[in-house]
């Protein structure tokens, strides 16, 4: 579940191992990628942590994070 958090969208996302969560994060580069949104993001071996900010609006959440979210949502 996303959760807002100094003006980013958060959340973790824990995969079997790490294979599952490369996969993962390559689906979610596509996505980021159709949108002309992309995250800030790490990984470590079946964990996958994602922000979303708009920083051309002032480092804020907007509407674009919000779908985003919800697509990448969609893809787990």
């Amino acid at each position: 579940m996303w959760k807002e958090e100094n003006n980013k969208l958060k959340q973790t996302f824990e995969f079997k191992d790490f294979t599952e969560a490369f996969a993962f994060m390559t689906r979610v580069a596509f996505l980021a990628e159709a949108h002309g949104h992309h995250p800030n993001w790490s990984n470590v071996y079946n964990k996958v942590d994602i922000e979303l900010t708009t920083h051309d609006k002032g480092n804020t959440i907007t509407e674009k994070d919000r779908k985003l979210a919800k697509a990448i949502e969609e893809l787990n």
